[in-house]
């Protein structure tokens, strides 16, 4: 489940990894590069990076979506919540735990697989469908589920299997993207106009709506274990990245000249990683990039690829994502530094 500027189903998190422009190549010179697919796979989407290296995502094959784990020696784990290969793994944490959803070709339920591959299924209570999308090293998990009135709602599943669910006043729907391990939530919300704002669930239930200075429409995807919230905003210019330091304040930047930042996750160092559109000629290509709490930019891609999207960045500065080549296929890759 994602909430979507257009519908309130379906978008939540983590702005669409798959609503992405065409890019290019442009590897730097001092990283090191190393891509990777699960065996069988057509298009894979990694999406989450753990402190070890450990990463998750899921992809395609001829049959459906399914699940995948990818430890730190190369090797992959592949898996299906559910009998219907239609899985999503979205986050991972620390010890190994991954969190996602999965659809049963009628509605769409969360899961959490240990580190030893047990899966737990659930929903929230009243939940028509279920989207997972955070998990902290405790095993606390959030996301968002829609009710059979059509409301979107944010949740917060505990390690023992209660749920709480919340939404800031004067939500129509609402959502968590990312918890941190102290168990602060960042998500987004809905207004009456359909216009999105960010918010921070502070782990005591407070909420805290907040928007950048000048935006028309606020998107928010990581929270570190400070309490700092990355995102991007767009305004009458473009689109742009942001900081949201946990005083409120805010650091707003654009990486190229186009005015189309995307961030797609921070770690603990303020650092963030996300993708900007550049104009080449009479088409847009996609970039990754890295920056630095300095705002010292790092721009790259994976080598012979048409475009590269990251999707996240641990505390080691090491980032996955995906990258698109000429025939159209999408392959995982992991960046470090």
């Amino acid at each position: 489940m994602r909430l979507e500027t257009s519908s309130a189903l379906y978008c939540i998190v983590l702005i669409s990894f798959l609503c992405q422009t065409e890019g290019s190549p442009s590897a730097d010179a001092k990283a090191t590069y190393t891509t990777f697919d699960p065996s069988g796979s057509i298009s894979t989407f990694p999406t989450s990076v753990s402190g070890s290296g450990t990463i998750a995502g899921y992809y395609g094959d001829d049959v459906g979506a399914h699940g995948f784990v990818r430890a730190p020696d190369g090797t992959i784990t592949t898996f299906d919540a559910g009998q219907y290969p239609d899985t999503e793994a979205w986050g991972i944490n620390d010890s190994g735990e991954t969190t996602g959803d999965y659809d049963d070709g009628s509605s769409q339920h969360g899961f959490v697989r240990d580190a030893d591959g047990t899966i737990t299924i659930f929903d929230p209570p009243g939940s028509i469908d279920t989207g997972a999308n955070g998990i902290n090293l405790g095993g606390t998990i959030t996301g968002a589920y829609e009710d059979n009135t059509g409301l979107v709602h944010g949740f917060l599943r505990a390690p023992d299997g209660s749920f709480t669910t919340f939404g800031p006043a004067g939500s129509t729907s609402s959502g968590a993207a990312a918890i941190n391990d102290k168990g602060d939530i960042a998500g987004v919300w809905f207004d009456n106009a359909n216009v999105e704002h960010g918010f921070e669930r502070a782990r005591n239930g407070t909420i805290t709506s907040f928007d950048p200075p000048g935006s028309t429409h606020t998107e928010v995807v990581g929270i570190n274990k400070g309490g700092t919230i990355a995102g991007q905003y767009y305004d009458n210019t473009g689109r742009h990245g942001f900081l949201r330091a946990p005083d409120g304040t805010f650091t707003t930047f654009a990486i190229g000249s186009e005015k189309d930042t995307e961030v797609t996750g921070i770690n603990k160092k303020n650092a963030t990683a996300g993708d900007f559109g550049q104009a080449k000629g009479r088409r847009t290509k996609t970039y990754g990039f890295t920056r630095r709490s300095s705002g010292a930019v790092t721009e790259f891609g994976v080598r012979h690829a048409y475009a590269t999207f990251p999707t996240s960045i641990n505390d080691l500065g090491w980032i996955t994502g995906d990258y698109e080549k000429p025939q159209g296929a999408y392959h995982g890759f992991l960046r470090t530094p």
